[in-house]
């Protein structure tokens, strides 16, 4: 059973994640991209990326939930629109399929490589960060980061590596589904012997940690 709650139903400090610290960051790395747009060097983003990418082999997708500008925005967005009581538009089936996320992946890498061959300078960042902000308002962010993000996709195979991740204590779990349903990143799974989190989809915001009313959620 998924509970379906509001964002930010309730704070609870969070023991692991320290939301000041983070709200932080994100706010640094936001301006630093802004900065880097203003001045027409967006490409040099894609450094940040890769060693995040690489790092998520041991801390996992945390440049989702502390770094990345499309779900710092969104974050702050969805918080001031998305009241108790907001349905988004149903998700297409078609977002749900593999195929459909790593075709998008392929485009996405397919741009690149024609830019650097053509020398044409397209803004593909941009426009990527405008197309997740408006999805995650219009939809979910859960299609975003899950089934749509290319940069997420990416970090799903290296995260899925990660030595440091998030354990749910079924000792402690009352299987209430309150985690499963604030998971920006359908990262929460109901599986047979309790709920569990799949580390490869986990954007390390610290949600579910936060909303855990028996606290059994660490890393």
């Amino acid at each position: 059973m998924i509970v379906d709650v509001p964002k930010k139903m309730e704070s609870r400090g969070g023991a692991g994640v320290n939301e000041a610290a983070r709200k932080a960051v994100q706010v640094f790395f936001l301006l630093l991209f802004i900065v880097l747009l203003y001045m027409g060097h967006i490409q040099m983003w894609l450094a940040v990326f890769v060693t995040s990418a690489a790092l998520a082999m041991v801390w996992g997708r945390f440049y989702c939930g502390w770094i990345c500008p499309i779900n710092t925005v969104t974050e702050a967005a969805t918080g001031k629109i998305k009241k108790p009581g907001f349905r988004n538009i149903p998700m297409p089936a078609l977002f749900k399929s593999p195929f459909f996320r790593y075709t998008i992946l392929l485009i996405f890498i397919g741009m690149f490589v024609f830019i650097k061959v053509s020398g044409k300078a397209w803004p593909v960042l941009p426009v990527m960060f405008l197309i997740g902000v408006a999805v995650s308002l219009i939809f979910s962010e859960k299609i975003w980061h899950r089934y749509l993000c290319p940069f997420g996709t990416i970090l799903s195979l290296t995260g899925g590596k990660s030595r440091r991740f998030l354990s749910i204590d079924v000792h402690r779990c009352s299987r209430c589904g309150i985690c499963a349903g604030v998971c920006p990143g359908e990262a929460v799974l109901d599986a047979e012997e309790g709920y569990r989190v799949e580390k490869k989809e986990c954007l390390q915001c610290g949600e579910c940690i936060r909303n855990c009313p028996k606290e059994a959620i660490s890393f």
